[in-house]
C-alpha cells in the first residue's frame, strides 16, 4: 500500500472528512514521525510497533567490483521493531507461520 492508497481508505471510512484533509493528517502524522526520529527521539505506536534510530559507525568498505577498500561514512538508520498484536494479527491466517 502506498500512501495514496492510505489516504483513499482513511477518507472511504471517514465520508465526513475531504480527501485533501485526510491527505494532510496523514502528511502531518508522518513529518512528526520523522521529525522526532531526526531529533533521535523514540516514536512508538502501541499495537503497531515502535521505531528508533540506530547510528553506525564509520568503516572500511570494499567495492565488489574491483576489490579495492573504500572508506563509508557513519550514517543513522531507521529501525524498526512490529509490536507483539500487530505480529500475531500478521500471522493469525497463516498456518506455517507457527504463532
Amino acid at each position: 500500500m502506498i500512501k495514496s492508497e492510505l489516504v483513499q481508505r482513511i477518507a472511504e471510512h471517514n465520508p465526513h472528512l475531504y480527501q485533501r484533509d485526510v491527505e494532510n493528517i496523514v502528511n502531518a502524522i508522518l513529518d512528526e514521525i520523522v521529525a522526532a526520529l531526526a531529533r533521535g527521539d523514540r516514536v512508538e505506536l502501541r499495537g503497531f510497533g515502535a521505531f528508533s534510530v540506530k547510528h553506525r559507525p564509520a568503516r572500511a568498505g570494499r567495492n565488489p567490483r574491483t576489490g579495492a577498500h573504500v572508506p563509508v561514512d557513519q550514517k543513522s538508520v531507521r529501525f524498526s521493531r512490529r509490536a507483539r498484536k500487530c505480529a500475531k494479527r500478521l500471522n493469525r491466517d497463516n498456518p506455517e507461520a507457527g504463532a
